[in-house]
């Protein structure tokens, strides 16, 4: 299976702007300096990966409750994506997930179990091995 996304960025760094596109098409937005490295409103690369990762570490998380014998009621993930520098230029430094799952008759220690396990066996937390990834998993 693949999957495609596509970007184009026309002009310079800080003057330029460009579009990403998800090859479904059930996406796209528009990204500039300013929504990268600034607050201005637009999405961004780091966005993306983000949505990517928790969209991931969520279902994958439900799989491997479900295939354990505890059905989520819900997952739900939220990914901190931080852009630093290092002397190279900028970096992803670290990715914060925080995930709520809501999974009847588990304990707090299974939970934590599978969560972690979740953490660094989805794909995207694979693909991303560079970055720390950090988690803090509750359930409710």
């Amino acid at each position: 299976m693949k999957r495609k996304a596509e970007a184009e960025w026309k002009g310079t760094l800080q003057q330029g702007s460009g579009v990403m596109k998800l090859g479904s098409g059930v996406f796209e937005g528009a990204y500039n300096f300013g929504t990268r490295f600034g607050e201005e409103p637009g999405t961004n690369p780091e966005e993306l990966i983000g949505a990517a990762h928790a969209g991931c570490y969520s279902m994958f998380l439900a799989a491997v409750l479900g295939n354990n014998g505890f059905p989520a009621t819900s997952v739900h993930t939220t990914a901190t994506v931080t852009l630093g520098r290092d002397e190279t230029g900028p970096v992803v430094s670290n990715i914060d997930l925080v995930c709520e799952a809501e999974v009847p008759n588990i304990s707090a220690e299974q939970f934590a179990e599978f969560a972690e396990l979740s953490k660094k066996n989805c794909p995207i937390s694979r693909a991303l091995a560079g970055p720390e990834v950090s988690l803090q998993a509750t359930l409710l």
